[in-house]
């Protein structure tokens, strides 16, 4: 019953009911029942299982319906929860989650409490209002999906509570969409003994403490949008927010599987009474644009709309496609991330199958256009180029791909007065023949350095030259394919470490890939994510590549960011790899222990284990070498990046000074909502390194433009 209660919130009342009728018949069933609820929630609080413990909470407070627990001991409980925002030295985040757990539980309890316990309910809900007023929302920019509030606000999803709670009250607490068995059979239930809760105080706040984050609360439909049909509860109706929450908690419930996901969503009780279809696909695309990272993979989203407009083929996939024009619409204030995930959603559903000329008339930075090329990118990677060619019309020419060509500038004869055109040709032909790295080093020897005085006499050094020479040969004859790109780089592992020995080789090696490959996205993502696990380049290069001058022109092209966020990825991996293997070391050293200790009588096991403990505590102090260099490097990482996005957009801002320009040009909306990207989407690495941060580089002198979105992801855990 207890793993009802939290892993099944959507049915909580019939549930409620069952504990109030087994209390009725067994008195001491409902206080056993009621202290393990207690307890269960005191645990996932300590573990920091808070959106359990919100459901748990919403139990409780429905047994007060069901007889099951006395309405003044819930108000003491209650009275505790709102205590915590009195608290000192605690982050904002902690308040609200207390705050969220009492207003979120009156829609099912708030009737019943306000005839009993008025005064005191009336004193909590004045001591929410004066803490929601007082509470700073500098995160809330951070976290919505669009800048605009029309047609719809964007609230801060406490805010949108106490509204929909106030309405609450002045209908006298009347809602219309709860299920409440328990009604039926109020001639049992009045006559069972209720019980007090016990004791319950809210654990103190720690450092291991990790509370939810704050949200915004996702809206894109209202009652105009589906004017024949049921009306949509209002923005501010508690029956908006009861849906929501319920069609959140069965996706929750069932997200592994589609198909028994789907038949749920469209099964879910009262569903004539409003517009079930527009409710679910709205909270399928809350949940897809949620910020900082959706609850579920991004493809769930995707394969549960397929599922559902199979089960329901009459009337989903209209909704479906009102609501994919309306996001389309209204691209030029959606959130970047959001624009990302709406692209490889847009794969899938077709959205381009509907007219998308207006865009041809717009300058090729702004959103739409670039939405439009980005989606038959994406689409090229699941199909060839001659194909997307054929089915787009004519007039998108100028929006589609590139013909995905290696561009090999030693293959034409007309350049053979470029330097190292000889040698090209000599490296094409034994490469061919299968030379040795020995045989391609003596080759690339006759290569001559333009930074002469830095060449060493052995040829080795940083030579962009001989690079340029060696990768572009290379990349053209292995162009055939992924596999046969990837078998190139294993063969000539050697000459790449050699020739990108230093961090300007490093540096120009992906130069020179972007170079041959700059009409095949793809590849050079595929290309660059092979040289860093194989340590051809190091993460901190390839973020010093993107931000680079060459790659100007794609800096706001989505394939940029992959690459940039998949390094990252790889970089965090490193660090939770080495860590955890210091971690299991040490676990087997104090095993170890621990034997040795259980077996003092045995002199020979005690030497053998001391015998053993001397390799363990070496490996350790490798390993945590390893972590703290591993850890500098994540830090390097992170400071490269921030440090390069701060003088770009420095730059940027000052040019539109001094020209007297508009700042917010289509460029700097990209730039600055992809630095909040990247705040959001590795927040809780960041996070460690926030000091070092706020020191060097996002001090109190910086434009308040780039500043705002530092001190918004500060505010995200205050």
């Amino acid at each position: 019953m207890q793993k009802c209660a939290r892993l099944l919130p959507e049915k909580l009342t019939v549930y409620t009911t069952l504990v109030g009728l087994l209390n009725a018949r067994n008195y001491n069933f409902g206080g056993e029942f009621v202290e393990a609820m207690i307890r269960q929630l005191k645990e996932c609080l300590k573990v920091n299982m808070y959106n359990e413990a919100v459901h748990l909470v919403r139990f409780l407070s429905d047994l007060v319906n069901c007889h099951v627990i006395a309405a003044p001991s819930m108000v003491a409980m209650f009275e505790n929860f709102v205590s915590v925002t009195q608290e000192e030295d605690v982050p904002q985040v902690r308040c609200d989650w207390y705050m969220f757990a009492f207003l979120s539980s009156l829609p099912w309890v708030g009737k019943e409490l306000y005839e009993k316990k008025d005064a005191e309910m009336d004193r909590l809900l004045s001591q929410t209002e004066s803490y929601l007023k007082r509470r700073q929302k500098i995160h809330v920019p951070m976290l919505q999906v669009w800048t605009a509030d029309k047609p719809h606000p964007q609230e801060e999803y406490l805010d949108c509570l106490w509204s929909q709670i106030q309405k609450l009250k002045k209908d006298r607490w009347q809602e219309r969409h709860i299920l409440r068995p328990y009604l039926a059979f109020d001639s049992v239930l009045c006559e069972a003994l209720q019980h007090n809760l016990p004791p319950f105080t809210p654990p103190p706040h720690t450092e291991d403490s990790v509370y939810p984050m704050p949200r915004v609360i996702f809206r894109m439909f209202d009652y105009t949008d589906d004017p024949e049909g049921p009306v949509m509860p209002g923005s501010h109706s508690v029956e908006r927010f009861v849906i929501e929450e319920n069609l959140h908690c069965i996706i929750k419930s069932h997200w592994k599987e589609r198909k028994t996901c789907a038949a749920q969503l469209l099964s879910y009780p009262g569903n004539n009474k409003i517009p079930l279809n527009y409710h679910i696909v709205e909270v399928i695309f809350a949940e897809l644009f949620q910020l900082p990272s959706p609850p579920h993979i991004e493809v769930m989203y995707t394969t549960l709309l397929i599922e559902l407009c199979k089960l329901q083929p009459g009337s989903l996939p209209q909704v479906l496609a009102q609501a994919t024009e309306m996001l389309y619409m209204r691209l030029d204030t959606m959130n970047t991330t959001c624009v990302d995930r709406l692209n490889a959603f847009a794969k899938s559903h077709h959205i381009l199958s509907f007219d998308r000329s207006d865009c041809l008339t717009q300058d090729l930075e702004k959103p739409k256009p670039k939405f439009v090329r980005e989606v038959l990118e994406k689409c090229m990677r699941l199909s060839y180029h001659q194909r997307i060619i054929d089915i787009v019309p004519a007039s998108f020419s100028v929006l589609s791909p590139a013909n995905p060509v290696c561009i090999y500038k030693y293959g034409d004869e007309s350049n053979r007065s470029l330097p190292g055109y000889t040698v090209a040709l000599c490296l094409t032909i034994a490469i061919k023949n299968k030379a040795s790295n020995d045989e391609i080093f003596s080759i690339l020897k006759d290569v001559p350095n333009p930074n002469q005085d830095d060449d060493d006499g052995e040829g080795f050094t940083f030579n962009p030259l001989k690079i340029e020479v060696f990768v572009q040969t290379l990349l053209h004859l292995a162009a055939k394919s992924f596999s046969h790109s990837f078998s190139a780089l294993a063969k000539f592992h050697e000459v790449f470490k050699t020739l990108a020995e230093s961090d300007e080789g490093k540096l120009h090696v992906l130069r020179v890939v972007y170079e041959v490959w700059k009409n095949h996205p793809q590849m050079i993502a595929v290309l660059v994510d092979k040289m860093i696990r194989t340590q051809i380049v190091d993460c901190a290069a390839v973020a010093n590549w993107i931000f680079s001058s060459e790659l100007a022109h794609d800096f706001t092209r989505f394939y940029i960011w992959e690459i940039l966020h998949s390094t990252i990825r790889k970089m965090n991996k490193h660090v939770l790899k080495i860590h955890k293997e210091l971690e299991e070391t040490k676990a087997r050293l104090a095993r170890q222990h621990k034997r040795r200790d259980s077996d003092d009588d045995d002199d020979d096991d005690d030497r053998s284990t001391d015998r053993e403990d001397g390799p363990l505590e070496e490996q350790i102090e490798r390993l945590q070498e390893k972590v703290e260099s591993a850890q500098s490097e994540q830090k390097n990482l992170f400071l490269v990046i921030f440090q390069r996005f701060i003088m770009l957009l420095t730059e940027h801002l000052v040019r539109c000074e001094t020209g007297g320009i508009d700042v917010f040009t289509p460029w700097y909306k990209s730039c600055i909502e992809r630095l909040q990207q990247i705040f959001l989407q590795h927040h809780q690495i960041i996070q460690q390194y926030m000091v070092t941060l706020e020191n060097l580089l996002f001090t109190a002198e910086l434009d308040h433009h780039i500043l705002a979105v530092f001190q918004q992801f500060c505010a995200l855990q205050a």
